[in-house]
């Protein structure tokens, strides 16, 4: 059984920071690129972040960049978003995602990240 598993989210004040974690398990986590989504109140998912499989390659919505920051660690086939400086307008619900050579789709059940003082 293939499971993401999202965790890190929670309350915090504009410019503060959370690290969220994606674990992955039945999954030959190496070998694909990783993204984190989110869907805002109202609002239609986004990419937030993109990885390529071996972390040499990172891309990132214009909104979060400088702020965010995504890596991996293949061996405990696990991605990290890191955000700083947050502002309201991330608040939402973060998943991480995959697209095998078959082009199936993995999700997790999403974390939820709300900026507010």
């Amino acid at each position: 059984q293939i499971l993401f598993i999202e965790s890190g989210g929670g309350l915090v004040q504009p410019g503060g920071s959370l690290r969220l974690t994606c674990r992955t398990s039945g999954f030959t986590f190496s070998r694909y690129g990783m993204t984190w989504y989110r869907r805002a109140p109202g609002k239609e998912r986004e990419v937030v972040a993109s990885i390529t499989n071996t972390g040499g390659g990172t891309s990132y919505a214009e909104s979060v960049k400088g702020r965010f920051t995504i890596s991996r660690d293949n061996g405990e086939k696990t991605v990290y978003l890191q955000m700083n400086s947050l502002k309201s307008e991330d608040t939402g619900v973060y998943y991480c995602h995959a697209r095998d050579w078959l082009n199936n789709n993995y999700w997790g059940q999403g974390t939820q990240v709300t900026v507010s003082s």
